[in-house]
């Protein structure tokens, strides 16, 4: 039901946006598709480095000397990364099933939002995998601290930020 409304309200800003630019909509969705896929092309390239030092670091000689909360952590920071890499990779198989189904404005909607899932997840592991890094380094307080900053940098300049303009614009 949610999904539907979103295709609807895209709709809504698919129609404003045929208007402002003077595209026709399958221009629009065009570039809208193309935009999406740079996206993706940017962070994927980040989360697949942080996913293969996590594949691999489970199997160096200092993971054995992690305790209960860094292998909790190690866990949380894996699975986050694995689901951020399946949600940003989700838009290609996507695509593939419904190639030549006239149905691209269904893949923009959904791939938007797999790519805003897929940061959410990404920003999750990004701060776990600092916390477990700092907190073999420097210590649990540093490592802390480490994690609650890069969560709030993470919140302000990929959500606050941006959602802050949008509203600025809608009104």
């Amino acid at each position: 039901m949610r999904y539907r409304r979103a295709v609807a309200q895209k709709r809504t800003d698919l129609e404003r946006t045929v208007e402002a630019r003077g595209q026709t909509r399958d221009e629009v969705l065009d570039r809208n598709l193309a935009e999406l896929l740079q996206e993706t092309r940017v962070v994927i390239t980040g989360v697949q480095v942080l996913f293969a030092f996590l594949l691999t670091l489970a199997f160096t000689a200092r993971f054995d000397d992690l305790d209960g909360f860094g292998r909790t952590v190690y866990t949380t920071t894996l699975m986050s990364t694995a689901s951020a890499t399946l949600l940003l990779i989700a838009p290609v198989s996507f695509h593939r099933l419904l190639f030549r189904q006239q149905r691209k404005e269904e893949l923009v909607t959904f791939a938007d939002r797999a790519l805003l899932a897929g940061l959410g997840l990404l920003l999750i592991g990004i701060a776990s995998a600092v916390l477990l890094v700092l907190d073999v380094a420097l210590g649990r307080w540093p490592a802390v601290v480490g994690c609650a900053w890069a969560v709030l940098l993470g919140v302000v300049v990929w959500y606050v930020a941006p959602l802050r303009l949008r509203r600025k614009r809608d009104w």
